[in-house]
């Protein structure tokens, strides 16, 4: 079983900066694809950016394309999401997710196995 607990979310103003970071279990953590996504109130969850095992390849959505860059320490078993120009409609629930197996959709979320609770990021006018 992995655990995926994420952190560093918080209350920012519009044009902030935030960092979130995702720690997992797991003795192959560093064999494991990761993603965020984020779910706003009264909104469908939708993909954020994801990175394969080795950060070799980094995908992002169109919406935080050159605001958000998702990094990874294997040594650490953590994955980092600093967030930049943070604006309002970046509000949202943040959560980590794992895919020990990889993806070959980075955007679906049934590719993911492991998810964390969620960490709260309000962008303020």
């Amino acid at each position: 079983q992995v655990q995926v607990v994420e952190s560093g979310g918080g209350l920012v103003q519009a044009g902030g900066s935030l960092r979130l970071s995702c720690a997992a279990s797991g003795r192959t953590f560093s064999n494991y694809a990761m993603g965020w996504f984020r779910q706003a109130p009264g909104k469908e969850r939708e993909s954020v950016t994801a990175i394969t095992w080795n950060g070799g390849i980094r995908y992002y959505a169109d919406s935080v394309k050159g605001r958000f860059t998702i990094s990874r320490d294997n040594a650490k078993n953590t994955v980092y999401l600093q967030m930049t120009n943070l604006k309002p409609e970046d509000t949202a629930m943040y959560f980590c997710a794992a895919a020990p197996r990889g993806f070959s959709r980075w955007t679906a979320s049934d590719q993911y196995d492991y998810w964390g609770q969620g960490t709260q990021v309000t962008v303020s006018s």
